[in-house]
């Protein structure tokens, strides 16, 4: 359990709840101690006066406000401690607002609030089973580490949290950064919006500090002597030039990391170019910038009679074996048939003439 690092109570109109503060969060990244190359000693800072060069320690050191460069007023503890200040151990608060109102910019560390002792239960769980219902924050101000703070009393799940504000003066103004006015198109603003949609989640726990793990495999191979794990060789993203391409495949990988899989049903690589499929004949552009228009394909029918015909020109080209073109000997061979056909008319005459004076004797 962590220690408390400020005990008071609430004040909730005339409702006192003894708590005590502690931290909401703790630091999990990697220290490092600052060491002497040549024989690996810790290096240390030493606090000494300016005057005397001498070495103070924490004892001797006391707070000092610079009223000029060479004016500086000290200032004890108890002098600090014997300011009238309501909120020095009282968490005062001082007014209700809807959560959606805080502006995240001004929120500092966040604490919790422990009930300190049987006797703040009660009151404890009146006044968060009261946030709760009303779906409202209280405002407060307290005295912590020196000095007063704004902050929000708020809920999670069973307990009361303390989350520090800075105060309205504190908070930079955003006009020196913003950018100027740039022309955005319907298209482009219906992209991000599904980019949104397509990243959105509500669990946070599937992210890990993974620059940490690595640390701590590296400081692992160190002490037990053997080689450190090498970094894998990432390929270079393609370089997008254009805002909607650049767009139209976020969505796409977006879609891919949720399973939703893409028109190639895999992984989308680092293309610098979104291909554009729809009507027939419009131009899409290649992989090399340039543009190709996608033919119909020719269907087997028609590719078979073209084919006919250029064997019959070929034929009707060539020459027979005695130098006559191939014309001429069609001509020859249908001169020849009738011929043959008269002579088969010639002798088929007497066999019906005999036929008719048979039928007549009859």
């Amino acid at each position: 359990m962590p220690r408390p690092i400020w005990t008071g109570a609430v004040s909730f109109g005339l409702v006192t709840i003894p708590v005590r503060v502690t931290g909401a969060s703790e630091n999990r990244g990697v220290r490092f101690h600052r060491i002497h190359l040549e024989d690996g000693g810790r290096v240390r800072n030493q606090k000494r006066c300016e005057l005397d060069d001498e070495v103070v320690t924490d004892d001797d050191i006391g707070k000092g406000y610079e009223l000029s460069k060479d004016h500086i007023v000290p200032v004890s503890d108890d002098e600090l401690d014997a300011i009238p200040l309501p909120t020095a151990k009282t968490v005062e608060i001082i007014a209700f607002m809807d959560r959606d109102a805080i502006d995240p910019v001004r929120l500092g560390q966040s604490f919790y609030l422990e009930a300190s002792g049987q006797a703040a239960a009660k009151p404890y769980v009146l006044l968060r089973r009261a946030l709760e219902r009303s779906g409202r924050v209280a405002v407060t101000k307290l005295a912590l580490r020196g000095r007063e703070r704004l902050a929000i009393l708020d809920i999670r799940e069973d307990a009361l949290t303390l989350h520090t504000m800075h105060w309205p003066d504190e908070v930079r103004s955003p006009d020196e950064l913003a950018p100027r006015p740039v022309d955005l198109s319907e298209d482009e603003v219906a992209q991000a919006m599904s980019l949104i949609d397509g990243m959105t989640t509500d669990d946070l726990s599937q992210f890990h500090d993974e620059y940490r793990h690595a640390v701590e495999e590296l400081l692992a191979a160190r002490a037990e002597g053997r080689e450190p794990p090498k970094a894998e060789e990432g390929k270079e993203p393609g370089k997008v030039v254009e805002l909607m391409t650049a767009l139209e495949q976020s969505v796409e990988r977006a879609r891919q990391s949720r399973g939703e899989g893409g028109a190639d049903g895999g992984a989308g690589g680092d293309a610098t170019v979104h291909e554009m499929t729809g009507r027939k004949g419009t131009a899409r552009k290649t992989a090399g910038g340039g543009t190709a228009r996608k033919k119909p394909a020719a269907k087997a029918p028609a590719k078979k009679a073209a084919a006919g015909k250029s064997a019959a020109a070929k034929t009707a080209g060539k020459k027979t074996a005695g130098g006559k073109p191939a014309e001429q000997k069609q001509k020859k061979t249908a001169a020849q048939k009738k011929t043959a056909a008269k002579k088969t008319t010639a002798k088929k005459t007497p066999a019906k003439k005999a036929t008719t004076r048979h039928r007549k004797a009859s």
